[in-house]
């Protein structure tokens, strides 16, 4: 089994692609107007408005309890680097760059909808080696 694909369901969908594009310096591509993926080698983030939901069965799926159970994360280069970049685009940082005691450096914010993304970089010798 492999993961393939993480999907974000929105209200405001040009709102959220616009944010990734921005914090993944990537180009989306745009299906339909309800739909939209940003891909890497390793992952594509899918956006999708709540419209789509009514696909899979009703709009009972978009329900929210308010709160994210769920971090977004992104092994970058240099997670001080991308917090500047970062701080532009958001109001809503979390966690400053911290060094965690399982050795990533982290930057904890979150995207126009209130999922919380992690920007991290390996910076012990056990988490360098971990993701080599």
């Amino acid at each position: 089994m492999k993961l393939a694909s993480l999907r974000i369901i929105t209200k405001d969908i040009k709102q959220s692609v616009q944010f990734y594009e921005k914090a993944m310096e990537l180009a989306a591509q745009w299906y339909t107007e309800d739909f939209a993926e940003l891909s890497t080698n390793t992952i594509t983030i899918a956006i999708g408005s709540t419209r789509t939901m009514k696909m899979f069965g009703g709009d009972h799926l978009t329900e929210s309890k308010g709160q994210s159970n769920i971090i977004i994360e992104f092994l970058v280069a240099d997670v001080d680097r991308e917090y500047e970049r970062i701080k532009n685009l958001t109001d809503h940082i979390i966690q400053e760059p911290t060094t965690m005691p399982w050795g990533n450096r982290s930057l904890l914010f979150r995207d126009p909808d209130g999922n919380l993304i992690n920007f991290f970089t390996p910076v012990s010798t056990e988490a360098i080696q971990k993701f080599k």
